[in-house]
């Protein structure tokens, strides 16, 4: 084997590496040309519901393998650039697909009224069993302790520490939540336009303090 076939068998792999890169540029270019030979269209529109009565807003409205793609407002109105010839889909959770085709040789922009329809899917009905079988359903009732979980006084109701601890799991209801929340959003803007309040240095909390004392609200109460 002579030195110009090894290096030739060295060579060919990279050779063959070129070749596939420049038949992919000139595919590429064949398709960029093909796009600046079509058309640019104004696509707009409003996505209305299946009664056509509420705007449906978050729309996913794009052109497949092609990059573009834009999603519809809180009224439901969308605008976005297309090519003659594309393929626009139009998709949202819980509503049909659709796909509007622009065609060609349009002479302006297009306009479009898109109802979205539901999309309905049937489930088969599922039996829910927490135990394996009937048997085993029946052996963990029989096995239950039935005075654990809750205590019952004397009088039928339930006792004071049970009452306490179900009130220590209870989650919070929603005037605390909101309530919460308006306390930290208090505490943003005071964080953003100004240090927080201390009530160290507050004369007036000194005031009310030293009347308090005076008032004897301090002393221990029998």
């Amino acid at each position: 084997m002579t030195y110009n076939s090894i290096a030739l068998k060295l060579r060919l792999p990279y050779i063959l590496l070129l070749l596939i890169a420049f038949f992919l540029f000139m595919g590429k270019q064949e398709v960029f040309a093909q796009d600046k030979e079509r058309k640019v269209i104004q696509l707009s529109g409003i996505i209305l519901n299946a009664d056509s009565t509420d705007a449906v807003p978050g729309v996913n409205i794009y052109v497949p393998k092609k990059g573009r793609g834009t999603t519809s407002g809180r009224y439901g109105y969308f605008s976005m650039p297309v090519l003659e010839g594309d393929s626009v889909v139009f998709s949202f959770i819980g509503l049909k697909r659709q796909t509007f085709k622009v065609p060609d040789n349009t002479t302006g922009d297009i306009s479009l009224i898109v109802t979205m329809q539901l999309d309905e899917i049937a489930l088969s009905e599922i039996e829910v069993m927490p135990f394996p079988s009937e048997e085993e359903l029946k052996r963990q009732l029989l096995a239950m302790n039935y005075e654990a979980p809750m205590a019952i006084d004397t009088r039928g109701n339930l006792s004071p520490e049970t009452l306490l601890r179900y009130a220590e799991a209870m989650p919070a209801s929603g005037n605390e939540n909101w309530r919460y929340f308006q306390q930290g959003r208090v505490m943003q803007i005071q964080d953003r336009y100004g240090p927080r309040p201390f009530t160290l240095l507050d004369p007036f909390a000194w005031s009310r303090f030293i009347q308090s004392i005076k008032r004897g609200d301090l002393k221990k109460k029998d």
